[in-house]
């Protein structure tokens, strides 16, 4: 099957847009942005994140889900997909039964960057995020072995960068102990 490249798109049609593939995209100012498949190693980091915020989040019986690939509008015509992304009961409640593109924003997001996301994660989901005002934004980046945290500050980003043993600091989970190497070290399979 054929299908014509799609050259314009509104949030609205974005929402119910599907091609047939399985391939993922996001929502760049009208035009769809395909999303490479990710590594394994992304695959695996991912995974220990979210099994450590779900694990914190029971824990302290927040009312919150963590989220995989949730998609957060972040414009006109504008929807990223994130790698992780923690929200409410009541957000997640609005979109039981409709695309998980939530239009407020996560108490928290998470990119894990691969090889061609790196201007994608640092620059132009930063800005995008912090004009959302999601209060806590983390880059994990395997390629430099660092993890920067950025907290919202009066509408910009203040950030801190955690390698080798440092425990990151978050202000959504206070009491979350994890180090950075443990992050990178669940990104291996040996």
């Amino acid at each position: 099957m054929v299908t014509t490249p799609v050259t314009s798109i509104t949030f609205e049609e974005y929402l119910i847009y599907d091609d047939g593939s399985d391939f993922r995209n996001e929502l760049v100012d009208g035009r769809l942005e395909l999303m490479n498949p990710p590594t394994i190693q992304h695959f695996l980091i991912a995974d220990f994140l979210d099994t450590a915020l779900k694990t914190e989040i029971k824990r302290c019986s927040y009312p919150w889900l963590c989220l995989r690939e949730g998609g957060v509008r972040t414009g006109r015509n504008k929807s990223r997909l994130t790698d992780l992304c923690v929200v409410t009961l009541e957000q997640a409640k609005e979109l039981l039964n409709v695309s998980a593109v939530f239009q407020s924003p996560p108490l928290l997001i998470i990119e894990v960057v691969s090889p061609e996301s790196v201007k994608r994660d640092y620059r132009y989901k930063r800005s995008e995020y912090a004009a959302l005002e999601v209060s806590e934004y983390w880059i994990v980046d395997p390629l430099e072995t660092k993890i920067t945290v950025l907290f919202l500050e009066e509408g910009l980003y203040e950030d801190t960068v955690f390698t080798s043993n440092q425990q990151i600091a978050s202000r959504t989970f206070p009491e979350l102990a994890i180090a950075t190497e443990q992050v990178f070290s669940a990104g291996n399979l040996s």
